[in-house]
């Protein structure tokens, strides 16, 4: 049965970590991948970054309504157009964020079995794969925005960080 995780909330400091690459898809890797996929759902997301439940590994799973894709090791091959959403996190509970993305991507990664796999992303799931591909790079939505948006955003994480802890 899979694990529910604990997810890492700002201003945690492995939501900043440059994440390394995994070295060899095998069965604690599956069980990773399993386990984050049943804590997006658990928590209504569409994708989840191993980041976000403590993890310093390259893997994400995405789930936009079309079906679980788990990915190790993703890199974004190719970019088109561009495209403007508001964008929410799990990790920034509260905050949403209109960021400019490619509204098409190409993305070489493995997949759970550890062979090779290239994705046509567009639309949502090009945006929920960016976004998750950014986590594993140690960047979060706040850092998209203007310093003072920035600055905003960052204040208000904190102040609910406080107000949840003293509940």
């Amino acid at each position: 049965m899979p694990n529910v995780l604990e997810l890492k909330k700002y201003p945690d400091k492995i939501l900043r970590v440059k994440c390394k690459p995994v070295k060899k898809v095998d069965d604690d890797i599956r069980a990773v991948l399993n386990d984050m996929a049943f804590t997006m759902r658990a928590h209504n997301g569409v994708g989840l970054a191993a980041t976000q439940v403590g993890l310093d590994k390259q893997l994400i799973v995405v789930d936009v309504g079309g079906g679980l894709i788990s990915m190790v090791n993703p890199e974004i091959i190719e970019k088109k157009g561009e495209d403007s959403v508001e964008e929410g996190c799990l990790s920034l509970p509260e905050i949403t964020v209109k960021i400019s993305r490619a509204e098409e991507i190409q993305v070489k990664a493995l997949d759970e079995t550890g062979r090779d796999i290239i994705i046509d992303a567009k639309g949502l799931l090009a945006i929920a794969i960016q976004h998750e591909i950014d986590h594993i790079n140690g960047i979060l939505i706040i850092d998209r925005v203007n310093f003072i948006k920035k600055h905003f955003f960052k204040n208000k994480l904190l102040k609910n960080k406080k107000t949840a802890k003293s509940t």
